[in-house]
């Protein structure tokens, strides 16, 4: 495995708000323009050699390919160590939930909210700092005006990871672990809510529904009512 270093002229539509940056999923995938912007925020970041990496995505179209060359991308920038939700998903509170667990650098969240997803709808990358919230306007101005310089980005030369299983991997010299990202989640609602009354609740006679909306939310809502709460299947839809 090699690094690679990719020649790359700047693209002039690449600020952030505080929710990342917004395109069609098609905008994204033209040639180094992902590469471009995940590189603007490695070269705006202190002290990230060695560090540790959250990422992962609300799964939407691209999420996992944007995933994979995120990782190369990281690995030959000297991230240490990345933690990537199983199936690169990861909603924005769970990851925010990760990246304080761990002490982590900050995450990359791949996530467009309520935006469609499909081919040709919404992407969106956004990243968030060390206390697990988004990134402030400091640092979105700063990523931003790294966009307008770029003219090299790096990546290393290697085969894709596994994210259909938990495990730890090696790209490189930096050290990959998927994980099940709503174990994290699931900890921290524990420690919030009182689960002990809640299932005392639900296995009465009330009733809920929880609908997802097609959303990332699923794994978790199922993990949480259906699973730990032991409400009957169905009440989690969509």
């Amino acid at each position: 495995m090699t690094i690679q270093t990719i020649a790359t002229t700047p693209f002039s539509d690449q600020k952030p708000g505080t929710s990342g940056l917004r395109k069609s999923v098609p905008t994204f995938q033209q040639p180094h323009y992902l590469e471009n912007f995940i590189q603007s925020i490695f070269d705006i970041l202190e002290g990230t050699q060695g560090k540790t990496l959250v990422l992962g995505g609300d799964g939407r179209y691209f999420n996992r390919e944007a995933i994979q060359i995120i990782l190369k991308m990281a690995a030959a920038n000297g991230i240490g160590k990345v933690l990537v939700g199983l199936d690169g998903i990861l909603s924005t509170p769970a990851a925010s939930c990760v990246i304080r667990e761990n002490d982590a650098l900050g995450g990359i969240i791949l996530s467009a909210s309520h935006n469609p997803g499909g081919p040709k709808a919404d992407f969106g990358v956004k990243y968030n700092i060390a206390n697990g919230g988004p990134a402030p306007e400091k640092i979105t101005e700063a990523i931003f005006a790294r966009t307008k310089t770029i003219s090299e980005y790096k990546i290393l030369q290697s085969a894709d990871i596994n994210l259909d299983r938990v495990g730890s991997f090696k790209l490189g010299t930096m050290d990959v672990e998927v994980f099940d990202s709503v174990v994290p989640y699931l900890k921290l609602m524990e420690s919030l809510f009182d689960f002990t009354r809640l299932k005392t609740l639900l296995s009465s006679d009330f009733r809920l529904c929880m609908d997802s909306l097609h959303a990332v939310t699923g794994p978790y809502a199922h993990a949480i009512f259906e699973g730990r709460l032991g409400a009957p299947l169905g009440t989690v839809q969509n």
